[in-house]
Parts: C-alpha cells; structure tokens; sequence
C-alpha cells in the first residue's frame, strides 16, 4: 500500500467513525428521548432512564467492535524510507 492509498483509507476510516458515533446519538435520542413518552418503570427508574443509559452504552460497544473488525493495522511510513533507513543504519 503506497503512502496515497494509506491516507485514503485513514479518511474511510475517519468517516466510518463519524457514521458510529451518528449511530450511538440516534440510539441515545431514541431510547432516552423516544422512551419518554412511555410511563414504564423498571425498580422504580423510568424506562427512558434505563434505555439512555444502557442502550447507548450497547450501541457504543457494537460500533466499537465493529469499528475494529473494519480498521486495518499499518505504518503511515513509507516502506522503501524505513527499508532504506534501516539499510544506512546497518551498512552505515
């Protein structure tokens, strides 16, 4: 992967995490806000309570393993600079 594709794919992923953390505010508003509505209560906490909490807690935690599955593992440095550096640095 040259230095140009390495850049592109750190905007995908860059953008992949926008898109998560759009997911994780929707989750929230619709299990906080959109439960509001209802006069549900588990242990005497409103259920809105419950679902802003945990529900955005467990959307969190999809989009992170997600997230990880998708990003992929590379230097931003270019392979022939650090092959090269390391050829100085042992026939110096």
């Amino acid at each position: 992967m040259n230095y140009g594709d390495k850049l592109r794919q750190t905007n995908r992923e860059a953008l992949m995490t926008l898109g998560a953390l759009a997911f994780v505010v929707i989750v929230w508003l619709a299990c906080g806000f959109g439960l509001a509505g209802l006069d549900i209560q588990v242990f005497h906490v409103p259920l809105w309570v419950i679902g802003g909490l945990f529900g955005t807690w467990i959307a969190a935690i999809i989009c992170s393993v997600v997230l990880a599955r998708l990003f992929k593992d590379f230097s931003l440095e270019d392979e022939e600079d650090a092959t090269g550096i390391a050829d100085e640095v042992h026939h110096g």
